[in-house]
């Protein structure tokens, strides 16, 4: 049990470690980042009650291509993103410390941990320790790609005109739905290999766009210019003898 519960949880420690270690100009409150990651576990109520919505009235999820689809980004992704983004927006969005884009990413990331903490804990109790090295390697970057997707366009959204805010937040659910939707699809569908080998090139390409993301909104900090530029030389001070900086002594 002990040993189950090590394996679910290492990938998404590890995950929120480095994405902590990305936060390189202010860090977050350790305070705020274990309220995201509760109201992350929090957010799986939405898609059970999607799920026991619909598999009381609702399409199966085998079957046909549109079976599937609807299951995938509906019942499965929209859900999933909605209850994350619902936390994300109404709880640490207003908050003060989100001071700059990449806070998006990182309570993006917490948000979504959070509930793949959780997600993986069932799955791996239920699947043993095969099933743990799989998500491990697959569906926990996935939810963290999708965090961070999700939370760059919200942290856009904090720091742009008011006029833009409505689209970068609606981009930032739609966006992390449609991936989620798609790599959910290529797994569950069973019509093609060939579509299944999809998942398997959308997780790398959702990876590197993540990537961009990061770097996109470490260029956007205000805190950048506070920390990275060098200080200005008064021309009245004195000049340095014997090759020495005063700014450096």
């Amino acid at each position: 049990m002990v040993q189950l519960l090590l394996l679910a949880l290492a990938p998404v420690v590890a995950v929120v470690c480095y994405i902590y270690s990305r936060d390189k100009y202010e860090k977050e409150p350790f305070i705020n980042l274990f309220i995201s990651f509760l109201l992350g576990m929090f957010s799986a109520f939405l898609p059970l009650l999607a799920g026991e919505a619909n598999e009381k009235w609702g399409i199966p999820e085998t079957g046909g291509l549109l079976n599937v689809a609807f299951y995938a980004f509906i019942v499965v992704a929209l859900t999933e993103e909605a209850g994350k983004f619902l936390f994300l927006r109404y709880y640490m969005y207003p908050k003060a410390e989100f001071d700059e884009p990449f806070d998006g990413i990182v309570y993006g990331v917490m948000v979504s941990m959070g509930f793949a903490a959780l997600e993986n804990v069932l799955y791996v109790l239920q699947g043993g320790i095969g099933i743990g090295i799989v998500r491990m390697f697959t569906a926990i970057p996935a939810h963290a790609v999708f965090g961070i997707i999700m939370g760059y366009y919200v942290g856009l959204a904090k720091h742009a005109a008011p006029v833009d805010r409505f689209r970068y937040l609606l981009l930032g659910l739609l966006s992390a739905t449609i991936l989620h939707g798609l790599y959910d699809f290529f797994i569950m569908q069973e019509a093609s290999e060939i579509l299944a080998l999809f998942s398997l090139l959308l997780l790398p390409i959702g990876i590197r766009y993540a990537f961009v993301a990061m770097k996109h909104s470490h260029r956007l900090s205000p805190h950048q210019a506070v920390i990275e530029t060098p200080p200005v030389k008064d021309p009245t001070l004195p000049r340095p003898t014997n090759n020495q900086d005063p700014f450096n002594s």
